[in-house]
């Protein structure tokens, strides 16, 4: 059987790479898997002296003839990157080094069919910086040194990256939300009110310029975001796709590739009608609430589908009631966009009701590419260091909110 580990199950103890330094290294293949190579307890290991492809990212320069001899530099254009990584495989018997050197080069080729895996590097100072990568060549072998029994061999590994830069795990991400004073999420400062949904600057600690994702979570009918240093700006108009941005609604702008897409919440009224006694049951996407009293109001009838197991908090708000009125199902969380299965209610010594499900809006997602104020446009980029940037909003209001997220990208892990 191949040998999987999860994240974390395995403590792999520092290695010194030369030009690099003390190394803790991590492979995750496109099928979940997760696969360190820096500690020997597994039955396979990293040649640490053979690694290379870790440092500076590799350029081709353009240049133009300079009259007076040289030349000057027109342009520099970051490259693909090759990695090499040579991993030394053995068992204590030759089934085992077999299994384990298959396994491996399964994990490795599944690339070149399921898209890139993810090389880690981590740091004993817990840095941690991560890239795409492609199997190449390597897992060929070196041929045994112990012709007897075949019990170990070396892949020396060849991985190609498309992106020549890495990044960080963890996203930085930026919150300013109507009438909020906490901006930045933890362990970021926190900005004034006076700052919120207005000019601010936000830090690129990587080496590179990065291409954000914004969340705007409505209300508002009219987003204008502006770098201040460039004057670069995007404008989204909800009109100009003949749509609206209400409470809760979402719309996600992907700055590269250029993509909008604006997520809708699925809206259901549950109705008792003119119920006098007994009560409800709601089952949602398979999972059944407890007893529902049906006079319930809405934070009872919350609270009963927030512990169902597939529900989170910020997924579903109840509101309007108190039952038998109508209350008012609005999906958002996890499932914001989605359309989901509409709630089956199952009543127990109902008196005098009739129970009514109605699915008011149905969830979804639509491109809202044509929102964008095309072709003055420009979905720009955050460059290393300080971004004075400003997000504006036109009819914000409680709830209104703006996201960006991005991941630093760096030269060298």
């Amino acid at each position: 059987m191949p040998i999987i580990t999860s994240a974390g199950v395995v403590e792999q103890p520092p290695v010194l790479v030369p030009s690099i330094g003390y190394i803790s290294a991590t492979y995750y293949d496109p099928a979940g898997g997760v696969w360190p190579l820096t500690s020997r307890q597994l039955g396979w290991y990293t040649l640490a002296d053979g690694v290379s492809g870790l440092g500076a990212a590799p350029r081709e320069l353009t240049t133009d003839p300079h009259p007076r001899g040289g030349s000057r530099l027109r342009h520099a254009q970051p490259l693909s990157r090759a990695i090499v990584w040579p991993l030394h495989v053995y068992g204590d018997t030759h089934l085992e080094f077999v299994d384990r050197w298959r396994s491996l080069a399964r994990a490795f080729a599944r690339t070149l069919r399921e898209g890139p895996g993810v090389l880690e590097i981590a740091r004993p100072d817990g840095g941690r910086r991560r890239i795409d990568v492609y199997y190449q060549d390597g897992f060929d072998g070196q041929g045994s040194r112990n012709a007897s029994s075949s019990t170990y061999d070396s892949a020396i590994i060849t991985l190609y990256c498309e992106d020549p830069f890495w990044y960080d795990p963890t996203p930085r991400v930026v919150h300013r939300e109507s009438g909020s004073g906490e901006d930045y999420l933890q362990p970021y400062p926190s900005v004034s009110s006076s700052q919120v949904l207005g000019a601010t600057t936000v830090t690129n600690p990587g080496d590179e310029q990065v291409w954000p994702e914004w969340t705007i979570t409505g209300p508002a009918s009219l987003v204008t975001f502006t770098r201040s240093d460039t004057g670069d700006e995007f404008v989204l108009d909800p009109s100009l796709v003949s749509g609206s941005l209400l409470a809760t609604e979402q719309v996600v702008v992907t700055t590269d590739p250029p993509r909008v897409r604006k997520l809708t919440a699925e809206v259901q009224t549950v109705d008792l009608g003119a119920a006098s006694a007994g009560s409800v049951t709601i089952q949602f996407d398979g999972k059944t609430t407890g007893s529902i009293a049906y006079d319930a109001d809405a934070a009872t009838v919350q609270a009963a589908l927030e512990a169902l197991p597939n529900v989170e908090p910020g997924d579903v708000t109840v509101s309007g009631g108190p039952l038998p009125a109508a209350v008012t199902l609005s999906f958002a969380g996890q499932y914001l966009g989605v359309d989901v299965p509409e709630v089956t209610v199952t009543p127990t010594g109902l008196t005098g009701g009739t129970v009514t499900v109605t699915t008011v809006t149905e969830g979804g997602t639509a491109n809202w590419v044509g929102a964008l104020n095309w072709p003055s446009a420009v979905l720009w980029p955050l460059d290393p260091g300080d971004n004075d940037v400003v997000f504006q909003l036109d009819g914000a209001g409680t709830g209104s909110a703006v996201d960006l997220s991005f991941n630093p990208r760096y030269e060298t892990a």
